[in-house]
This record gives structure tokens, sequence and C-alpha cells, in this order.
């Protein structure tokens, strides 16, 4: 690599190491006081746990801290330990000791089985459970623990409305809702909705609850406590705390090598995040994982190398120091709004335009896994989610468990895309989409697709006999776009009742109506005109 080659790539990692720092301050600072740990605490999580990642996790950029679903389960952690923050404290660091046993055994690779119903119902509920939770500091009111009691109670928080803190929250939605795209690729509208909330306040000399309390010292060690009851007490938070650590940071590696075409280990993911989180428990610091929407921000600045990680809590450490007195003046109601337009971004927009279109056993996964995370538990709600998806996935092979002849593939198109291929020097390649093609295999099935890098024409045959799940379907999209990205053109053949199921949710449409068949040959025959037409 050359010496240009190399600065490039470093101005890059500071650029999205700037970036994502930005974008960090104040969802540390807002997960912080949501949780009860403290704003310094969720500051000092974020250095720590992105710093470690920086140095001990994978070569890719891996922008670590606390995240919505993290800060949900430590939140109502919290309130069931009575806010003693040297227990929460001693379950993070459980958690971290079980998330690095956890790296030593095959549990990582468990993650790409998960079907997209039950991660989009669980991340729909957490962004729920966050807007909700929001509601009364937006109104200048405590935050109650519980979805259901803050429900049952808004009609007491708008009969009592701080009109100040309301007028803030409502100024830092408008804010950061309504700024334009091209402003917050610059800026994030978050840090633009923090700073002139925060001096507007401060001008009209707003009384309204503010931090207050901002930590610039190095944090202290926190002894655990030791006692053999009260550790098999807390097994079941830790154990819950490292799912969530784990689940994100997991899903996070996945979307960074979809985007930067690598293949990270997921053991290496999950060793540095449970050193990371130790230390941070024993400091005293709020615990996460990596965090997907920073991770994908600091990608779109121009990162590629792990340096981004180190330089992100590098620049948080100099914000905290240099200021720490602004921070204390921040107004809890614009946290309040920063939060809000959080938990709206973490609700899974994509799925919510398919519903209309989306198989029904994918709808009872994903409104079962919803409710129950919002009203019950994060976990149960998981495994039910998978749980279910396993059951139902089972009814359909056993509904179509039929005696037939199946006629052995044609050995004559085998030979003839043999000949193709080495004809044509593999600008034109046929791929078949064998088996049961659902959520088990789609995250697999996406890896095989990096070995026709180079390929002009990509023929994709799927001749399955069932429609696609949504998590198939939104992989083959996943598919579709990579392979455009590296100038190759996806040219798909499958039965008509799959293409009127792709055709309903726009993923026809993407690839183009021409290059949609429903038998090989007239594929093949379309992809040499194509080839033949550009010589």
């Amino acid at each position: 690599m050359d010496l240009k080659n190399k600065i490039n790539i470093y101005i890059g990692d500071i650029f999205g190491g700037l970036n994502s720092a930005i974008i960090t301050l104040p969802q540390a600072l807002a997960f912080g006081v949501a949780t009860g740990f403290g704003a310094s605490a969720g500051m000092w999580g974020a250095i720590i746990l992105c710093f470690v990642a920086g140095i001990l996790g994978p070569k890719i950029p891996m922008v670590s801290g606390t995240t919505g679903p993290v800060a949900i389960v430590i939140a109502a952690m919290m309130t069931s330990l009575g806010y003693d923050l040297k227990a929460a404290a001693t379950i993070i660091v459980m958690a971290g000791i079980i998330q690095f046993i956890c790296s030593l055994t095959k549990l990582p690779e468990i993650v790409k089985y998960v079907p997209y119903p039950v991660i989009s119902g669980f991340m729909n509920g957490v962004g729920f459970i966050i807007i909700i939770l929001q509601l009364n500091p937006l109104m200048g009111h405590k935050s109650l623990s519980s979805t259901v009691d803050t429900i049952l109670n808004l009609h007491n928080s708008f009969a009592t409305i701080n009109q100040d803190a309301l007028f803030m929250g409502l100024i830092t939605l408008l804010i950061v809702f309504g700024i334009p795209k091209f402003i917050t690729k610059i800026i994030p509208s978050q840090v633009i909705a923090l700073i002139f909330c925060t001096y507007l306040s401060i001008h009209l000399g707003l009384n309204i609850d503010r931090i207050s309390n901002v930590s610039v010292a190095f944090p202290q060690i926190v002894t655990p406590y030791f006692d053999f009851k009260k550790i098999i007490e807390f097994i079941p938070y830790a154990l819950t705390l490292t799912i969530v650590f784990s689940a994100e940071s997991l899903l996070t590696g996945l979307v960074s090598d979809s985007l930067m075409k690598t293949k990270t280990p997921p053991k290496k993911i999950l060793s540095a995040l449970g050193i990371g989180n130790l230390l941070c428990g024993l400091t005293g610091s709020l615990g996460g994982s990596a965090a997907t929407m920073r991770t994908v921000a600091a990608l779109n600045s121009g990162s590629s190398t792990k340096l981004t990680s180190i330089i992100n809590p590098l620049i948080l450490i100099v914000l905290l120091f240099q200021c720490s007195g602004f921070v204390a003046q921040i107004p809890l109601a614009v946290l309040a709004g920063i939060l809000i337009k959080i938990g709206y971004d973490i609700i899974d927009m994509k799925f919510i335009k398919v519903l209309k279109f989306a198989p029904k056993d994918d709808l009872y996964i994903l409104f079962l896994v919803f409710f129950l995370t919002v009203f019950y538990n994060l976990i149960f709600a998981v495994g039910a989610g998978i749980t279910l998806a396993a059951l139902l996935y089972a009814k359909r092979v056993a509904d179509r468990a039929k005696l037939r002849h199946k006629k052995v593939y044609d050995t004559d198109i085998m030979q003839m895309e043999r000949e193709l291929e080495k004809d044509y020097k593999h600008k034109i390649r046929v791929v078949h989409i064998e088996g049961q093609f659902f959520f088990g295999s789609a995250t697999q099935l996406i890896s095989h697709f990096d070995d026709v890098l180079g390929t002009k024409y990509l023929i994709i045959n799927y001749d399955g006999e069932d429609t696609l799940d949504i998590s198939a379907v939104f992989a083959l999209e996943d598919i579709i776009v990579r392979l455009k990205s590296q100038h190759i053109e996806p040219i798909l053949v499958s039965n008509r009742t799959v293409l009127e199921q792709l055709e309903s949710l726009s993923i026809i449409k993407q690839i183009g109506t021409k290059n949609v068949f429903q038998d090989e040959n007239s594929a093949i025959l379309y992809a040499k005109s194509k080839l033949k037409y550009e010589k």
C-alpha cells in the first residue's frame, strides 16, 4: 500500500472517529441519566468500552457504548435493585465475565439463525419503550420505570405539565426531526439540538430540571459484592445483560461486514466487549455493546480500520473535561427529546412498510415479540419469538410432506452452465439456491455471494416451491444491493408464486422486470445478448 492510500485511510478513520464521537456524546449523557447511573457514568462507559474494543477487538471499526436495548434492561434492573449502584456494577462485571466465556464457545454463531421478524419485533418494542418512558421528562416530570405505569399515569402528567420543560422538549423534537439531511451529514441533529436548546434555556432563564452534577474526574474503582447469596441472586440479571450485550454486538458485526464486504469473527467481538464490560463494571460505568447506528455513521464518514474505535473515546475525553460546565446545564427535557428520536430511529421502518405484504407467520412472530418486549420481558420475548418461528416453520415443512417423484437435476443443463462460464470467461455465471431458503439459511447464503465477484451477469436460480419468509426476502434484497455495488447485474429465475411475492414487496423493481425469468434458458440467452451488445 502506497503512502497516499495510507494517508487517506488515516483521514477516513479520524473523520469517522470524530463524527461517531459527536453522535455518542448526547446519547451517552441521555442513557446515563435514563438508567439512573448518571451522565458521567454514561460518558465513561462509552469511553472505556469503545477504547477496549479498539485495542482488543476486530480490525473493522466498532463504535461501542450503551444503546437503547441495553439502557432499557439496565433501567429496569436498577429499579428492581432499588438503585443500588454497587449491585448494578457487580452485575455488569458478571455479565462481562459471562460474555468473555461465551466468546470461547460456539454460542456467538447462533445469532445468524435468529429470524428477522424476531429482531424486528424486539427493536420495535425497544423503540416504543424508549419513546413512552421519555414522555414524562418531556413534560417536566420524573421518568417512571415501567411502560405500563407511564401509560396509566399520562392523564396526571398532562394535567400538571411544566410548560418551560415542554417548550424546550418540543423545540428539541422540531430540530432532531426537522433539520434537512444535507446539514445532518455535516453535524448530527442531536448535537445541534443539545447545544442550541441548552444555550436557549440558559438565556431565557428557564426554571427546569437539568443534569446538574457531572464528574470530570477519572472513575473510581468499585469493589463488587463477593457475597455468595447475592451473586446467586444476580445471575438472572447478569445473563439477561449478557444476551442483550452480545446480540446487539453480533448484529452490528453483521451490518459492518455487509457494508465493508468483510468477515469478522464473532468470537473476537464478544471477547473484546466482555473485557470492556468487566472494566466498566469495576469503574462504576455504564456497560454496553457495539452500537449499530454509531458504527454505520463512522463507516459512512470513511472509517475502514479499528483506529476509529480508539480516536472516538479520545475525543469524548476531551469533550468531557473541556465542556463539563456546559453539560451540567443541559435540560432533562432536551435529553428526553433526543431519546425520543433515538427510539424512533430504532423502530424498524423497513419491515413496517411491508407489513401489508408480509407472510402471516412473520406477522405473528413480529407482534408476539413486540407485545412481550413492551409489556413483559425483553429476553422472554426473544425466546418466545424464536420458539414460535421454529414451530411455524416445522408446520410449513410438515404441510408440504407428500410422496412425489422429484426430477433429477438435468445433467445437460449442468454441462451447459459449465461451458457457459468457460466460453464467457466467467462474465456470465449461474448459481442455484437449493433447499429451503428461509431465515436459517439467509445469512449463510449472503456470505457465499462474495465468491462471484468479477462476474458481469449473475443468474440466480431459485426453484423452491414455497414463498419466501421475510428474512429470506430481505436477504435476497441485500444480495441484489451487494451485487450492484460490485457492478454485477443480477438476473433472477424463479417460479410464478415467488415472483409474485417479490413483486408485491418491490424486490422485482430493484432487480428490473427485464431481468426476471421463469426458466433458466431464457435468462442465459438474455445475458448472452446483453454481453454481446456491450462488445
